[in-house]
């Protein structure tokens, strides 16, 4: 990275993060949540008892690292992690949290993602460079070295801006650089810049496409390291659904999955058949920038990738009866919070969208434990449930619920 962009995080590392909050809670998100990357990227098979090598490049400071290693110490997998960051002072933060949760199987190295061909580092089983290739003034050479450095059976977790969702940004951005460069030298501080950006945020129209923009809050909650990385950061570009597929597969890489993978179906957005049947011929990349279009909020695209020759298999698929589903941590209650209701209602980034609850998902989620199989499930709803008695049943009612919460990002399989 440029040396503008190194000195903005030692200056103001982002996300802020207190260390001593680590005793209180675990922050956990996308990508590099276990369950998510086992299931895009390992077909749910991954067997965390073996050794497992994970490359958080770009950690900032240390949600990612921090998730990832917790979840990985929690299966008593003998991981090595091996932190990047060009931020000493991200670095400091992250290395802070890990010691209040005694975490110790990462290695933190201060460097450059475009360092690895020559940090002789190895090659990883899972990758995760989350808000940083956009941030690369060659992106593509960013990803190639990643690439280089992951296993041949490995897997990465990305997220880069998405384009739509960050309307508004951009010309703020501009306008700002406008300002900077007619202020005297005083006014060009960090502080300075801050102030300046605050007063000319409180005078946007009502017109202006970053206040009427519900899916960016960066600036008013983020306090001033949200704030610089949004409006005032050196080195910023997002992307189309269509130009990060490109980025990926110009690196020899498909795209297994975005997260949330809802947001990405028209489906979730469209109740007309006859305009959704118009959309069956398209390729899944096609129909993900198809929703980006419809919803419009999609401030940052999530994506699991692996090597082009794996993009098939990578993914674990619910036609075993022997898989394992397993809800996330925090739907636990989610069966019983069902029973009775015909809908769900997602609310995000401005957008409120309602989901049909499939028959007997009650029934179904409340039989996920995250040790049955789905053969055991089926036995364990058939006595109560004289509907599902039969497995030609049960199976098309469980492959509705599985495709409902999968694709909310709430279930997911392993072995």
């Amino acid at each position: 990275m440029s040396d503008p962009v190194r000195q903005q995080y030692e200056l103001l590392p982002y996300p802020a993060r207190d260390p001593r909050d680590e005793a209180q809670r675990l922050i956990e998100g996308s990508p590099s949540h276990l369950l998510e990357l086992n299931h895009y990227l390992f077909a749910g098979a991954r067997d965390f008892s073996k050794p497992f090598r994970a490359l958080v490049a770009g950690g900032g400071t240390g949600d990612g690292l921090i998730m990832l290693a917790q979840h990985l110490r929690d299966k008593g997998c003998p991981a090595e992690i091996v932190y990047l960051d060009l931020s000493k002072a991200s670095r400091a933060i992250a290395e802070g949290r890990a010691r209040v949760r005694s975490l110790n199987t990462i290695t933190f190295v201060t460097g450059s993602l475009l360092d690895l061909p020559t940090l002789d580092l190895g090659q990883f089983d899972y990758i995760d460079c989350c808000g940083v290739l956009h941030h690369l003034t060659d992106p593509p050479a960013g990803l190639a070295a990643l690439t280089d450095a992951l296993a041949p059976d490995g897997g990465m977790g990305v997220m880069v801006y998405g384009t739509l969702g960050r309307t508004g940004v951009y010309p703020v951005q501009a306008m700002l650089k406008t300002l900077a460069a007619y202020a005297p030298a005083p006014a060009l501080t960090s502080t300075a810049q801050l102030a300046t950006a605050r007063d000319l945020l409180k005078q946007l129209p009502v017109t202006n496409w970053l206040r009427r923009n519900p899916a960016i809050g960066d600036h008013l909650a983020g306090g001033d390291a949200g704030l610089h990385d949004l409006l005032l950061h050196a080195q910023d570009r997002a992307y189309t659904v269509a130009e990060l597929a490109e980025l990926v597969r110009g690196a020899g890489l498909e795209i297994t999955a975005f997260i949330e993978p809802w947001r990405y179906d028209p489906a979730s957005y469209l109740g007309d058949a006859g305009l959704l049947h118009r959309l069956e011929r398209l390729d899944s990349i096609a129909r993900a920038g198809f929703a980006e279009q419809l919803a419009g909020n999609l401030k940052r695209h999530i994506a699991y990738l692996v090597r082009r020759d794996r993009a098939r298999a990578a993914v674990a698929q619910p036609d075993d009866p022997t898989m394992v589903p397993v809800l996330r941590a925090d739907s636990s209650e989610l069966g019983a919070s069902l029973r009775g209701r015909s809908s769900l209602k997602v609310t995000i980034d401005g957008l409120e969208v309602r989901f049909q609850v499939p028959l007997h998902a009650a029934d179904i989620l409340g039989a996920i434990d995250g040790k049955r199989t789905i053969a055991a499930i089926h036995q364990a709803v058939a006595g109560a449930v004289g509907d599902l008695k039969s497995w030609g049943a049960f199976k098309p009612a469980f492959d509705r619920v599985y495709a409902t919460f999968n694709k909310l990002n709430r279930l997911f399989l392993t072995r």
